[in-house]
């Protein structure tokens, strides 16, 4: 009966019931079905009330968890038509599974590592992928894509060598790529670009790029840049995986948006790096209510077929209640011990199971408990991944429960610690080629060395692998890059607006980057490629007025009435704009950045991509990203906006960079610049279309983004200086912009300045030369990592006995004096260049934590304003003898220093 002392109403109470009796009447149904046949049957009634009302279409909360058991019963398998043939797909995976044991285990003599156990849980998962689902780009230069979890590289790389793509001396270099004919540890498209597509193995960024890959996907179809609607993106991933921040972060887009074409594969074993991932708890469950929470569809795939016969014993339902209630780690327990004890712990605990169990021989109890499992079995694979590519509406995930190191023996199998377990003994071997079945002789063993297994190129198995892939569309993974022409450069016009200069007009850095997008969006050939992306600070940039012109993509498209829809610059929402704005989420914007950036190579359509972002959130937040971007070989802009540590007034510590430059230095495939002034701007926003679009030079690297920081402070921007090689001097990092002008034999002095200092440089200069009688010459430094890298490769030709100056050396050969660099940035920054530099040399910068207050203020504080960059010049130029020691005092008395 219904307790009358409850107290705790239900949000129900707030409803109006209009029949009373009727609801008691109901209730007092449930609760005779508790008294009579016990609470777990009214329970069962009830999940088989509440999915009839679902299927009715009834408006009612889902269920977030189901019980313990697959969602697709056996008895449902064949309705979706497996028409594979397992015998042999099950010897094509006992071959991939030997290679993979054995090249780890043949490269561990080199001490180079390697993951063994990891593959071996999921080969299934893979093999019957690659057998019957997944897309090559032969079909329509696209396919499918695949974010393969990265500790299973090895069983891919077995793969391709069964397939004929690789040799055994590729696999004898795994992890040994040095010599340049290696195999990278994991997915790694820089390292093997023929074969990796998407770097996945630092953990949480695949779940994340794959669902806004797939949300990209639907992006170039709405555009009409591409259809890629027959495209779909399977994510592999492994339960302890989930607890990344980034593997969860986008799961409410993916379903927000329907993205019925994406598909999670999560390789549930139990087992993170060093143990279990919930030991106490049970990650099926844990996974199944968050996914079905976030909107997805969920398919688990648990138990083999061994365990039918079990789940036939279950009439009162005790074996389902025992496996929802046995934690994870007690599951892995029960997969090392034997059957007694599995009867007296797992059984035992129940009479009723207990009972059960003297039905079961040992050798079933072991089957079901050391070896079935639903990630384990062609069929039960076949069928989720049947159902996940039916399901319409939703994102699919599927649970598969798996043992890590399957197959490998009792040393491996869900032991603690077979995530560092690196080889396996030449007994283990002989044990594993006889548990799978391998025709590999004895004698094979016979200088200790484990030998690779080949059925031979016109064997049944290769014939069958290839003919499924030939059907397939081609071999998988597999990346390309299309032959496709180079862009068409824009007209000349849109960057040579900002030559002129602004005039009287004062004009941030951030609003001349805004104001060329605008005009290079309405290119007619290049246009539509440009793919402006920003976390929810459009406005903040500048940037509303691209809103009504370009709209934000969204697949809804603009469902109401926007509360400015009277205004020039509204809120405009499309199915086919250009924008994305992601909200406030950093990672989501570069996942975008990433998938777009790459779509020259994923699908055959190069695009533009240009992410802005506050600066301080851009590298310190999403560097990871960053480096993800680079390994994908991306190309694109990202843009620092509000950049360095004093420029953005009254925002604070969390809020002023000082540091994004010397983060962005640390990746090779960044090309950082810091431009002062509108004209260097559009000339760098040139060269990158032209090097990563359009007719590169010879032996350039195309595969690079630019990484651009842009100001907020309105200052008017000059006309671009008549200076011999004046594009070549801001892509290359270093010009005069302006030289001094004194007395002949007056002291003179070197200023460097970048972005927004240049203008403190140009302050100190007038007042060196008419307060100290000093000339200073003052250089735009637009990048200070190019000149490094410039410098770095110069050194290393001179140890190949090449003569090469470095170019920073060049443009400073005949200026006198000493240097004296200056930027926003912490000293680190200019100082990239110092042993380089044959002059006296010395900087200011902006080092340690920001604060809250004015521009001047700031600057002050922190050393950087004119008056500290004119002390600084005159210390310099006074060590050297050429100025009064006592100017120095005079100074810093007469500027308040």
């Amino acid at each position: 009966m219904t307790d009358p002392t409850r107290i705790q109403p239900s949000e129900l109470d707030q409803l109006p019931d209009r029949d009373p009796e009727e609801t008691a009447e109901w209730q007092a149904s449930l609760d005779a079905v508790a008294a009579a046949a016990g609470p777990h049957r009214a329970a069962y009634l009830m999940r088989r009330t509440l999915e009839r009302a679902q299927d009715a279409g009834l408006a009612l909360p889902k269920l977030l968890e189901t019980d313990y058991v697959n969602t697709i019963p056996t008895a449902a398998e064949a309705g979706y038509g497996f028409d594979g043939d397992e015998e042999l797909e099950a010897r094509i995976t006992a071959w991939n599974r030997w290679n993979a044991a054995a090249m780890v285990t043949r490269g561990s003599k080199y001490g180079v590592g390697g993951h063994i156990a990891t593959f071996a849980s999921a080969a299934w998962l893979y093999e019957t992928g690659f057998n019957h689902f997944f897309h090559g780009k032969e079909r329509d230069g696209s396919g499918d894509q695949l974010f393969i979890q990265g500790h299973a590289s090895p069983g891919i790389y077995a793969r391709a060598f069964l397939d004929g793509r690789l040799t055994e001396a590729h696999l004898d270099n795994f992890r040994q790529e040095a010599g340049g004919h290696g195999l990278p540890s994991y997915p790694h498209p820089r390292r093997l670009p023929w074969l990796w597509e998407f770097p996945t193995v630092s953990m949480g960024l695949g779940p994340l790029s794959a669902i806004y890959q797939a949300r990209f996907n639907r992006y170039l179809t709405n555009r009409g840049i591409k259809d890629v609607s027959a495209s779909h993106v399977w994510a592999f991933l492994g339960d302890g995986e989930m607890d990344e921040p980034e593997s969860t972060a986008a799961l409410a887009l993916a379903a927000r948006e329907g993205l019925d074409n994406l598909t999670f594969v999560i390789n549930c074993n139990l087992q993170r790096l060093d143990g279990p991932v919930r030991a106490n708890f049970k990650i099926v469950q844990e996974l199944e209510a968050q996914f079905r929470g976030a909107g997805w569809n969920v398919v688990k795939t648990l138990w083999g077929t061994a365990w039918d016969e079990l789940f036939q014993l279950d009439t009162t339902g005790a074996l389902v209640r025992r496996l929802r209630e046995v934690p994870d780690a007690q599951v892995q327990t029960y997969q090392t011990r034997d059957a007694a004890y599995i009867r007296e712990d797992f059984f035992g605990k129940d009479p009723v199971l207990a009972e059960m169990a003297k039905l079961l021989s040992d050798d079933k109890i072991i089957e079901c408990f050391h070896y079935s499992r639903g990630g384990h079995e062609a069929r039960k694979v076949f069928t989720a991944y049947k159902a996940a590519l039916s399901h319409k509406g939703a994102p699919t995930v599927i649970l598969a429960q798996t043992v890590k190191g399957h197959t490998l023996g009792k040393g491996f199998a869900s032991k603690n610690a077979n995530h560092q377990m690196k080889k396996l003994s030449v007994d283990e071997f002989k044990d594993m080629r006889d548990r799978l079945g391998l025709p590999i002789p004895d004698s094979a063993f016979a200088d200790g060395l484990v030998p690779y297994g080949h059925p031979g190129a016109d064997s049944p198995e290769v014939r069958y692998l290839q003919e499924r892939r030939a059907a397939l569309g081609g071999p998988a993974p597999a990346r390309r890059v299309h032959p496709v022409a180079p862009l068409p450069a824009p007209a000349e016009k849109a960057f040579a607006a900002f030559d002129k200069g602004s005039g009287s007009q004062a004009v941030a850095t951030t609003m001349a980057f805004v104001r060329l997008i605008k005009d290079l969006v309405r290119d007619k050939e290049t246009g539509k490629r440009w793919v402006p992306i920003v976390p929810d600070e459009a406005r903040t940039f500048g940037m509303e007025s691209l809103f009504p012109s370009l709209g934000i993509y969204s697949p809804k498209g603009q469902t109401y009435e926007p509360v400015d829809r009277d205004q020039l610059m509204y809120y405009k929402e499309a199915v086919d704009g250009q924008i994305l704005n992601e909200g406030i989420t950093e990672a989501g914007s570069m996942a975008d950045f990433i998938a777009a950036s790459t779509a020259y190579a994923t699908h055959g359509e190069p695009m533009i991509p240009f992410y802005i972002f506050y600066s301080m959130f851009g590298w310190q937040r999403t560097a990871d990203q960053m480096w993800q971007l680079g390994d994908q070989l991306g190309r694109g802009f990202l843009v620092g906006a509000t950049a360095g540590r004093t420029t953005l007034t009254g925002e604070g510590l969390q809020h002023a960079d000082g540091h994004s430059p010397v983060i962005a230095a640390t990746n090779p495939a960044a090309l950082t610049y810091d431009p002062a002034f509108a004209y260097e701007v559009a000339v760098i926003v040139k060269d990158g279309l032209r090097r990563m679009y359009g007719e590169g030079a010879p032996g350039e690297d195309p595969n690079v983004f630019y990484y651009l920081t842009v100001y907020n402070e309105p200052m008017p921007q000059p006309a671009k200086p008549a200076v011999d090689n004046i594009d070549e001097g801001i892509v290359k990092g270093l010009y005069r912009f302006k030289e001094g002008s004194g007395a002949a034999g007056a002291p003179r002095i070197q200023l460097l300045a970048s972005g927004t200092a240049i203008h403190w440089a140009l302050e100190a200069q007038r007042t060196l030369a008419e307060e100290w009688g000093v000339t200073a010459d003052v250089w735009s430094a637009t990048s200070w990592t190019e000149l490094r890298r410039d410098a770095l490769e110069a050194d290393a030709a001179l140890l190949r006995g090449e003569e090469r100056v470095p170019y920073v050396r060049q443009a400073l050969a005949d200026a006198p004096g000493p240097v004296l660099a200056v930027s926003d940035y912490m000293r680190q920054v200019p100082d990239q260049i110092a042993q380089w530099v044959e002059q006296d040399y010395t900087s200011l910068g902006a080092d340690g934590f920001g604060l809250s207050d004015t521009r001047e203020a700031a600057r002050r504080h922190f050393g950087v304003d004119a008056p500290s960059i004119v002390v600084a010049a005159l210390a310099q130029l006074a060590r050297r003898g050429e100025v009064p020691a006592a100017a120095v005092k005079d100074a810093r008395e007469r500027y308040g220093l």
